[in-house]
């Protein structure tokens, strides 16, 4: 029989960019299964709600981090707010994902990026995963997606930012699998989130639900370095990568998001 993750890994979770969509799943699915969740983000009023729904339905324990993931300390903080504590899983789902022509967003958009979607992570999982390490078990988790498996018009710093978690995961999947830990990027599809649906009306070909998309990921890990959760997007992302030349995938790329804005 399969252990449970707290078996598995560690009683706690944390949970980065979890007020609202695939971060909120997360952190819902992980107390259902019997963890204890940190919750970060910058809306500290939005985490308290997500918390008291986990309590109330999971009855698990829940801490709440209000911190902004671009600040230059942010992984000193966190990693203080979690030292006392299990931790087994970490998830950095957080991303910031401007729209629009490169050469007229402003440069403060794309430092924010920079930020947010390619020093976070990176410097996340330099503050947790040693002491992962030393207890001989736990997972990492990186939210990229899609987007980040080539070349996206209007979305060219979001695309390149998330290439760069793919292979960071990829990477230390091959550093820590012998170590007891399991590290896993989750190349996600388009999903009915609140930031999605700003951008568009339009439902994307193989769309699954943050809640799906978060239950499928947690039982990926220990699998293999790279998820890509629904079926639809795992056939899509084998024809597009094997099937497809890049030029030819960055054009179907660049057909299918030029409604969003």
């Amino acid at each position: 029989m399969k252990k449970s993750l707290p078996a598995r890994y560690g009683q706690w979770a944390v949970v980065a960019g979890a007020s609202q969509g695939l971060g909120a799943a997360f952190a819902d699915e992980l107390a259902k299964r019997g963890m204890s969740v940190v919750l970060v983000a910058r809306r500290g009023d939005v985490l308290e709600d997500v918390a008291g729904r986990l309590h109330a339905n999971h009855d698990v324990d829940v801490r709440c981090v209000t911190l902004d993931l671009a600040s230059p300390d942010f992984a000193s903080t966190l990693a203080d707010a979690v030292a006392d504590i299990d931790l087994g899983i970490a998830i950095y789902n957080a991303a910031r994902i401007p729209i629009g022509s490169f050469l007229d967003m402003h440069e403060d958009v794309l430092e924010q990026v920079v930020r947010v979607n390619v020093r976070g992570p990176l410097l996340l999982a330099r503050a947790i995963l040693p002491g992962m390490r030393e207890r001989g078990r736990g997972a990492l988790v990186l939210v990229s997606s899609l987007a980040g498996m080539q070349g996206a018009a209007r979305f060219a710093a979001y695309s390149a930012s998330k290439a760069f978690s793919t292979i960071l995961a990829e990477a230390l999947w091959a550093e820590l699998r012998e170590q007891g830990v399991d590290v896993l990027v989750c190349c996600a599809g388009a999903m009915p989130t609140p930031g999605y649906l700003a951008t568009t009306s339009r439902a994307a070909p193989g769309m699954l639900a943050p809640e799906e998309a978060a239950r499928q990921t947690l039982d990926a890990l220990g699998k293999g370095p790279r998820f890509v959760p629904g079926f639809i997007n795992r056939i899509s992302a084998q024809f597009m990568g094997r099937f497809l030349t890049r030029r030819a995938a960055i054009r179907l790329i660049d057909g299918s998001t030029r409604h969003m804005s």
